[in-house]
């Protein structure tokens, strides 16, 4: 059974940091794109990164680039999300996602909704003004 379990969410003030982890099982971890993706209140879901554990490349969504950073262990089955300079705006639930590498990695990203097969319950990132 797959299994995707996020930590790390929480309540921070605006310009902090937090690190969101993935936990990954029950497939192949070195052999699918696994991504982060958030959704606010009343909001779209949207991709914030993803990373191919085959090869370490990474694609940043609009909302990831420049203040995010995204890695993976593959020896520990997990993928991290590296956010700093945090604003109100990056508040939402943050999903943890995997999938095959069917499409380019960019493309499985931003259509998530195709190509990411399995996700996490998501974690809540609160970010105070």
């Amino acid at each position: 059974e797959v299994q995707l379990v996020e930590s790390g969410g929480g309540l921070v003030q605006a310009g902090g940091s937090l690190r969101l982890s993935c936990a990954a099982s029950g497939f192949t971890f070195g052999e699918f794109t696994v991504g982060w993706f958030r959704q606010a209140p009343g909001k779209e879901r949207e991709g914030v990164s993803c990373i191919s554990t085959q090869d370490g490349n990474s694609y940043y969504g609009d909302s990831g680039k420049g203040r995010f950073t995204i890695s993976a262990d593959n020896a520990k089955n997990m993928v991290y999300l590296e956010m700093h300079s945090l604003k109100p705006d990056d508040t939402a639930v943050y999903y943890c996602a995997a999938g095959a590498p069917e499409v380019p990695l960019w493309r499985q990203c931003f259509f998530s909704q195709y190509y990411m097969h399995y996700w996490g319950k998501g974690t809540l990132v609160t970010v105070s003004a």
